[in-house]
């Protein structure tokens, strides 16, 4: 009996030896299999979170390229800004944090969340920008309170600064930060939240060479987030400069001569099509778009009038009025339709059918040969001429010198303006051409529409008798060594082949234009140097009640263009003033002013002290000149 106890308890000796065994063989299996996971699986993702709780990657943003001017005067540079970052897997109460910032920095709550939110997909140790250009009391608050406010890190970033102010804003344009838009785009792949890109004008349309390329550091924190070390640094690579074809001083000249007036001002070199001046007023402060726009301030640029935001330069289409008469007189001379003796009575008006069409001077012109009627401006002469030519020819030679489409000057949005022909009316209205609607299209009215930059094109082409030059905006590009990694030479768009003595026969008009008595543009004469122009209004309601003052948005427009000097052209001007009224007195003075700023520059007139108002120039109309146009 006591033998098979024994043996009974042996066996249950053994199987209990067994079941341990077993257990702690699946145990230290499973520890194994837990550790080889670790180990090896996940090893280099545990690496990086044990990393990142003693290192940071600090991202060092690089420095945008300098815009210049063509004689190297700084039109854009840069100053450093700081921003307040936090870090996510630092925090440990988001909720208190934002409430900190929010109670002590007067940041706004909304836009705190916001960012934070938008920064969720990256890596916890990657730092978040919560507020941007923050003020030195802020910083000075965060610096003190540091060790109160885990998780927040003071980035510097350099942003843009504007030596001029509002200078040439509508070309330079403005930055803004990225957004989740662009930074999904290929082209922004190596951007980061809370980096600024251009969003318009030369900053926008040049990002690639001004953008350089953004470092980093990675340093060593303590338990609280205090630096200890820097680990490992990479430099951030300026971004290239680039030197702009416009003169500073022109521009600036240019801007000033149009006082409060909205407009717009081209100024080109003839013999190359660079822009000298591009000018859109009123204009607006570019470093107010990097930051948080004050509504108030957002508000007046909506409500202004003037359209302070607009690009009138190269997106303003304005009725060209009287200086179209250039381009149908051109083709009259190329029909062999007229010569320079060719004479037409002005009586004041012109039938048509059953419609009458009036010239300016109620009282008539008399006789009036080429010259007399760009001089003086004669409707009646250019209706007669228009309606023998045709809306077609008309509509092919101003096509010649590159009107009714986009000039293609590396700005974004460009407007075509307009150059109405019979098939085109069919096509948008479904209804024919009648002779009638010919007439005021032959002097810039009707449909034809065309913008500052086409004008100066078109009468730089004049000049040079032929060659129209896309306008370019860009010299050179330069990298942060000073090499020059790219030159613009001129590019010419189209070649018109004119009749000997077409050019000639009309540029003597617009000599008359601005130096004979009775003609319209002698409030762009200089008389150190021979300017030659055409003056123009242009309507922007067909019928104005004559009594009482006109309302401004009902006010015609003012137009004048112009080269000088006559006998070797050097440089052209288109200007718009809106609701100018007449192009003689709103628009040639500022022309005026431009030309003799141009050539004060190169020493051929001498430098005059002058205010800042738009027409105070010594070539004041005299009253033996023409107030048409």
């Amino acid at each position: 009996m006591t033998e098979k106890r024994y043996v009974r308890g042996n066996e249950q000796l053994r199987k209990q030896v067994f079941r341990l065994t077993v257990a702690a063989s699946v145990f230290f299996f499973l520890l194994l299999t837990r550790l080889w996971y670790l180990q090896v699986l996940e090893s280099e993702r545990l690496k990086e979170l044990s990393e990142s709780n003693r290192l940071r990657l600090v991202p060092v943003a690089a420095s945008r390229g300098t815009l210049l001017d063509r004689n190297g005067a700084v039109l854009v540079s840069n100053a450093p800004s700081f921003s307040v970052a936090v870090i996510p897997q630092d925090v440990k109460d988001k909720e208190a944090l934002i409430e900190a910032l929010v109670r002590h920095l007067g940041l706004d709550r909304t836009e705190l969340l916001e960012r934070w939110e938008k920064g969720k997909g990256r890596a916890k140790y990657y730092p978040i920008v919560l507020a941007q250009g923050i003020s030195r009391d802020q910083l000075e608050f965060i610096e003190e309170n540091r060790l109160r406010l885990p998780g927040l890190e003071i980035e510097m970033k350099p942003v843009r600064e504007y030596p001029g102010g509002l200078l040439a804003a509508h070309l330079l344009g403005y930055l803004g930060e990225i957004s989740e838009k662009e930074l999904a785009e290929t082209g922004f792949r190596e951007y980061n939240l809370g980096d600024y890109v251009g969003k318009s004008g030369i900053e926008r349309n040049w990002e690639k060479y001004l953008h350089g390329a953004d470092g980093g550091k990675q340093i060593e924190v303590d338990a609280r987030g205090r630096y200890l070390r820097t680990l490992n640094e990479t430099l951030p690579t300026p971004g290239n400069s680039i030197v702009l074809t416009i003169d500073r001083d022109i521009q600036q000249s240019a801007e000033l001569a149009f006082g409060d007036k909205a407009g717009a001002a081209v100024v080109l070199e003839v013999a190359s099509g660079e822009v000298l001046a591009f000018v859109s007023t009123p204009g607006f402060d570019p470093a107010l778009f990097a930051g948080r726009m004050p509504p108030d301030k957002w508000s007046a640029y909506l409500d202004d009038k003037r359209r302070p935001l607009e690009n009138k330069a190269l997106k303003g289409q304005y009725p060209p009025g009287s200086t179209f008469k250039i381009i149908t007189a051109l083709a009259g001379l190329e029909d062999g339709l007229i010569d320079a003796d060719t004479t037409v009575l002005c009586t004041g008006s012109h039938r048509v059918g059953t419609g009458t069409f009036r010239c300016w001077e109620r009282r008539g012109h008399g006789q009036v040969n080429l010259k007399k009627a760009l001089r003086e401006s004669c409707d009646v002469y250019f209706y007669q001429l228009a309606e023998r030519l045709g809306v077609d020819r008309i509509a092919r030679a101003a096509r010649e010198f590159g009107l009714g489409e986009p000039m293609g000057v590396g700005l974004e949005n460009e407007k075509s303006g307009l150059i109405p022909t019979a098939a085109w009316k069919e096509k948008r209205f479904g209804k024919k051409w009648y002779r009638g609607e010919t007439l005021p299209v032959g002097i810039g009215q009707g449909y034809v529409l065309t913008t500052p930059i086409q004008l100066a094109a078109m009468i730089a082409a004049v000049a040079n008798e032929g060659t129209v030059y896309r306008p370019h905006l860009v010299k050179r590009i330069i990298d942060p060594d000073g090499k020059v990694l790219r030159e613009f030479a001129p590019e010419v768009l189209k070649r018109v082949n004119g009749k000997p003595g077409s050019f000639r026969f009309v540029k003597e008009g617009l000599l008359a234009v601005v130096n004979e008595p009775r003609g319209t543009g002698g409030a762009a004469r200089l008389y150190e140097v021979k300017v030659a122009g055409k003056t123009g209004t242009s309507q922007v309601v067909k019928l104005r009640d004559g009594r009482g003052a006109v309302p401004y948005q009902y006010r015609d427009h003012a137009l004048f263009v112009a080269f000088a000097p006559y006998e070797k052209p050097e440089v052209a001007v288109a200007v718009v003033v809106e609701h100018g009224e007449h192009g003689a007195t709103a628009a040639a003075p500022i022309a005026g002013r431009i030309l003799r700023t141009y050539f004060e520059g190169k020493g051929v007139i001498k430098r005059q002290a002058r205010q800042g108002d738009a027409g105070e120039d010594d070539d004041a109309e005299s009253p033996e000149e023409s107030q048409g146009d």
